[in-house]
């Protein structure tokens, strides 16, 4: 392999596993004005909301590190406002798929984007955002590239269901998305790629993309010119906290802080794979990334005053036991007697199963239709270590089981049955496997959160034919050459463990109809058209 190859593939890996990789052009950045820190007044009249999104934020850790004095920021803004420790996130509990939901207000059956890793029906191929790097390395990382920094936000993700950045638009109203992995709005912006990239011949020099009004992408796509100094290799090209809590600030700073701000907080998410979801190191830097824009208020006094803040977790994590022998679940061994589909190569017209791993949850699909997915539910049975296995039948109901011995759940939407969040349903079967009661005809979920809407979210959320699995706590799928967080955290799963998340309100005393994630973007929409 020639030496521009190997710098080629160097560069793809580093910026596909950050999920970024685009050159703003000089234009989509902010000229520097002579301002004074102080903002009294923001230019939209009226006080402006910034969404603090800290990656795999929990609440016990956080809960420890304000107790320790570790994260101030967000004490301060939690005792000026509001506090819920539990709020339910979306399903698969992986970034991509969060973030959609909290951009469009939908579950995946409705946002169509179901999980960091799937399969494509349409498209025979594997869908890749960028995963780990033994995986990367044997896929097509041009097509990566091309996933991940365009079709996500241009094509996999529902043109029919609009964002909150273009319900805003529409309405008149700015907005800025500041390191999102999920951005479609309706403003054009123009990214350049890197030449060593743009060189392929497959992709090209420019994309053009739709985002916010103010779109800032990690390395090379800053609002401040003066924020390059935490783009280089070692801060992650960018994808870190402080080069999101600079560009917010410099919007503040700047008195170009549109109605809604949403910015993202990364780093969180990394420590706590690998030391663990106990770890407070990483509250600690997104704390500090937080008082840069709180400061750029000139006082935390004003910011308070000056802003609705929302500040809180995507998903949490699960602690991954230490012995990797115990601690990983390979359903390979399970289905040996199908033929499943390699990374390295394209699907080929005798395969029969593909396994799309999601670290705690996994898409198993029968892309051979002599494949019947009841007996693949059969096989995967067998595997003590599941904790859902779930499938849908032709018409529509969703059916759940575990072990060899495990019974049977079904539902349905629509029916006589409602659960806490108003929505109905029809049950049979033994409600047990998913830990729901029910009490005149009321339903209550227990240690799977919402398990019914966010499930048949997953499901429905693309086509083909798959069945969803997740893992027990402390377990973790991998397929072929998956990423591992052995003695870590990791999360993908339905269980609590990896679904409930913080939330810290100032500046309202409202809060979102529900406590779900997939309910805050309606409630933004009310903060701004109040």
């Amino acid at each position: 392999m020639g030496m521009k190859n190997k710098v080629t593939i160097v560069l793809m890996l580093s910026l596909l596993l950050l999920i970024l990789g685009c050159r703003a052009d000089s234009g989509q950045q902010l000229k520097q004005q002579s301002v004074k820190p102080h903002v009294a007044v923001n230019q939209i009249g009226k006080k402006p909301v910034i969404v603090v999104l800290i990656d795999s934020l929990m609440d016990k850790p956080l809960q420890e590190a304000m107790q320790e004095g570790r994260a101030p920021a967000m004490r301060f803004l939690l005792r000026k406002g509001q506090y819920f420790p539990h709020v339910v996130s979306s399903f698969p509990t992986m970034s991509v798929t969060i973030d959609s939901t909290l951009l469009t207000g939908t579950y995946a059956d409705q946002h169509h984007v179901p999980g960091l890793v799937w399969y494509s029906d349409p498209q025979k191929r594997m869908i890749f955002y960028g995963n780990g790097i033994k995986e990367a390395l044997k896929i097509d990382q041009l097509q990566v590239f091309m996933d991940a920094i365009y079709q996500l936000n241009q094509v996999h993700l529902n043109k029919k269901t609009k964002t909150l950045h273009e319900d805003l638009a529409d309405k008149g109203k700015e907005s800025a998305s500041i390191n999102a992995i999920v951005f479609r709005g309706n403003t054009k912006h123009a990214l350049k790629v890197p030449d060593i990239i743009a060189n392929s011949n497959r992709v090209p020099e420019q994309m053009t993309v739709t985002g916010p009004k103010w779109l800032s992408y990690a390395a090379l796509a800053q609002l401040n010119p003066k924020n390059s100094w935490n783009t280089p290799v070692w801060k992650k090209f960018g994808m870190n906290d402080e080069f999101s809590a600079k560009d917010t600030a410099f919007l503040i700073s700047q008195k170009k802080l549109p109605h809604v701000t949403i910015t993202y907080f990364p780093e969180n998410d990394n420590l706590a794979h690998r030391k663990g979801p106990t770890q407070l190191k990483g509250i600690e830097k997104a704390d500090k990334a937080l008082q840069t824009v709180l400061n750029a208020y000139g006082s935390w006094g004003e910011a308070a005053n000056s802003a609705i803040w929302i500040v809180m977790g995507d998903s949490a994590q699960s602690a991954v036991y230490d012995d990797r022998q115990a601690a990983t679940v390979d359903l390979r061994p399970h289905l040996s007697h199908y033929r499943i589909a390699k990374l390295n190569q394209p699907v080929r017209n005798d395969d029969q199963i593909v396994i799309a791993a999601n670290e705690r949850m996994a898409y198993i699909y029968a892309i051979n239709n002599n494949v019947d997915l009841s007996e693949v539910v059969q096989s995967l049975q067998h595997e003590d270590k599941l904790d859902i296995i779930a499938m849908k039948d032709g018409k529509n109901n969703i059916h759940i089981t575990k072990g060899k011995n495990g019974g049977l759940f079904s539902y349905r939407p629509g029916g006589k049955l409602t659960d806490e969040y108003g929505q109905s349903w029809t049950l049979s079967g033994e409600t047990n496997l998913v830990d729901i009661t029910l009490h005149n005809n009321r339903i209550k979920y227990g240690r799977y959160p919402d398990v019914l809407a966010r499930l048949h979210g997953a499901i429905n959320s693309h086509e083909g034919r798959y069945v969803v699995v997740t893992v027990q706590p402390g377990y973790e799928l991998v397929g072929e050459s998956s990423p591992t967080h052995i003695g870590g955290g990791a999360h993908g799963s339905l269980h609590e463990k990896d679904s409930l998340v913080p939330l810290i309100i100032s500046g309202t005393n409202t809060r979102p109809k529900t406590l779900r994630i997939v309910d805050i973007k309606d409630w933004i929409m009310q903060l701004v058209n109040k």
